[in-house]
């Protein structure tokens, strides 16, 4: 079945249970769906473009209203879209950073915010995860001092994930980012794996920045995501330009240098719209999407010789398995290697598990229902039993 000459019609989440670690999140709703069709083409949102010609103020589509609730929904001040959150790193790391400059990451965060610092010229400085893979605030205190140490003076930004990409692991930003403003440092709330899916209130947080994925999880197209900030802040990341032609002596209103003049064009951004009020409803039941998850993990750890490398209990769906003790003691004679475990899922209607992958792997069980996560513990635990693994009753 093909959508085009060449391109197959993609049907994975109609046709299996899709547990891959970046989609789930990002599964359109049907109405998003139905706005790809109706604003596919690429300028679909400019018919209405007038006077001061930005992005966040056509109000038809309703442009201009989606930003102000958006910036409410997070209780921030302001907020901007963005193609992914790494452009949203990118745009606060350009304001913030020069060369030399030291920057606070910690060790689990993620490649993209690296790259928007080495952009600007920034020199990567990680807080240190403890022996339960989490940030604590005295590891990121003991971190600033290392670097005043260091370089004379504080890191001039600093990155924090609430929940890593590498565990699923929730971090204590509220603690963080107050330690971070006792030496002047603006905070940026990496969201990517919470806005859209569980309640996220920046100024309770005490941030500076929150910056979330359309695409990972808020139910819209990529590349998608927003940027939000607090109105101090918000006169200096979205500054607007002052460049004139020598020449021509033009201006250019009140277009923004790190926006690039406009963001989201067309689908991206109507898609993230049309989505908008359910993914609103849907972070308030995130309880009920932990509770899938213990299901799950819990006919993992049924099966003898598996472990969770993600902090217990779950506080988010994202998580990560050792199998090195159980699946992969099956690849070891297995004919068809670490294969035959994503195969055999597979065969069963489950995808999103690496191919080959036995040893150390990631799943993320967000929006399935509670009959969807009984089955898939099934799953793993009949797998288990038709390769002679040990299974707890």
């Amino acid at each position: 079945m093909r959508c085009a000459k060449g391109i197959e019609a993609r049907q994975v989440d109609e046709l299996a249970i899709n547990i891959d670690p970046i989609q789930v999140g990002g599964r359109l709703t049907d109405d998003a769906m139905n706005a790809v069709i109706a604003y596919g083409d690429g300028y679909s949102v400019c018919d209405n473009c007038r006077k001061p010609n930005r992005l966040d103020h056509i109000s038809k589509p309703p442009i201009a209203e989606f930003h102000k609730d958006v910036a409410a929904w997070l209780n921030m001040d302001a907020v901007r879209t963005v193609p992914g959150a790494r452009r949203g790193f990118q745009a606060v790391a350009h304001t913030y950073v020069q060369k030399g400059d030291p920057v606070l990451f910690t060790s689990l965060s993620h490649y993209t915010e690296f790259l928007a610092v080495e952009g600007a010229g920034g020199i990567a400085c990680e807080i240190p995860a403890n022996d339960q893979n989490k940030v604590t605030s005295d590891a990121a205190a003991f971190k600033i001092e290392e670097v005043k140490q260091q370089f004379g003076r504080a890191p001039v930004l600093a990155f924090i994930d609430h929940v890593d990409y590498q565990f699923g692991n929730m971090h204590d930003v509220k603690a963080i980012a107050k330690v971070c403003h006792q030496y002047d440092i603006p905070v940026l709330y990496n969201g990517a794996y919470t806005v859209g899916i569980l309640p996220v209130n920046g100024r309770d947080l005490g941030v500076d920045f929150v910056v979330g994925s359309g695409h990972k999880s808020m139910a819209a197209p990529a590349p998608s995501g927003i940027l939000a900030t607090t109105t101090e802040r918000a006169a200096e990341v979205f500054r607007t330009t002052a460049i004139i032609g020598d020449v021509t002596q033009r201006k250019f209103g009140i277009k923004e240098p790190d926006m690039m003049g406009c963001t989201l064009m067309g689908v991206t951004l109507i898609g993230m719209m049309a989505s908008f009020p359910q993914v609103k409803e849907r972070v308030k039941h995130f309880e009920r999407e932990l509770e899938n998850n213990r299901i799950v993990v819990d006919g993992l750890l049924a099966v003898e010789g598996t472990k969770i490398l993600s902090e217990m209990p779950r506080k988010h769906t994202l998580t990560r398995a050792d199998t090195i003790g159980s699946f992969d003691k099956v690849a070891e004679s297995h004919k068809k290697r670490g294969y035959y475990f994503s195969g055999a899922l597979e065969e069963k209607g489950v995808t999103g598990v690496i191919p080959g992958a036995t040893k150390i792997w990631k799943f993320n069980t967000y929006g399935m229902t509670q009959k969807q996560a009984v089955y898939l513990a099934e799953v793993f635990v009949e797998i288990a039993r038709e390769n002679g693994l040990a299974v707890k009753e």
